[in-house]
């Protein structure tokens, strides 16, 4: 009972802090050169739980995040976006994490990517225009960059608890 317990309470503060840095991600003005981008602040939470917990509590993490994050802070379309790129990250992030190849770097930046990939998929549906596709190159890089960051920013917070991220 007290191990149930302690995990419910453990998934409670990283669903809480990935709430707090999904508010803090919609208060940064929209400075970056594409539209779309964003730095993903909240995919810190998101593979520090998958190494940390494993992928079942990384993924409940990651679902309540999306469905409450579009609740109060975006609309229907954004969760059906998040949720698209979120669960499509996710799946990537295990299998890359599974193959042995990739460190908390590569896991993350697949996270990016896909992310991106999800989301684009889901706006081209909605628009009834496969063209948008033609955007995905340019999310593509940028889903490295911000996935590179919050890779370093993982492994170091991993580093820093006595976790191996490898």
């Amino acid at each position: 009972m007290q191990l149930q317990t302690n995990r419910i309470a453990r998934l409670a503060v990283f669903t809480a802090l990935a709430m707090i840095l999904s508010w803090m991600e919609s208060q940064i003005p929209a400075f970056f050169p594409f539209p779309g981008m964003k730095l993903g602040l909240t995919n810190l939470v998101v593979v520090f739980s998958l190494y940390d917990s494993g992928p079942a509590d990384a993924f409940s993490v990651n679902l309540i995040r999306i469905f409450l994050s579009g609740i109060l802070f975006g609309n229907p379309y954004s969760i059906a976006y998040s949720m698209a790129g979120g669960v499509l990250s996710f799946v990537f992030m295990i299998l890359t994490r599974r193959s042995g190849l990739f460190s908390v770097y590569g896991v993350s930046m697949a996270g990016g990517v896909f992310h991106n990939v999800g989301q684009i998929l889901v706006a081209a549906a909605v628009v009834q225009n496969y063209r948008i596709t033609f955007y995905l190159p340019v999310l593509l890089v940028t889903g490295c960059a911000t996935g590179f960051l919050i890779g370093f920013l993982s492994d170091e917070v991993l580093r820093r608890i006595g976790q191996k991220a490898f």
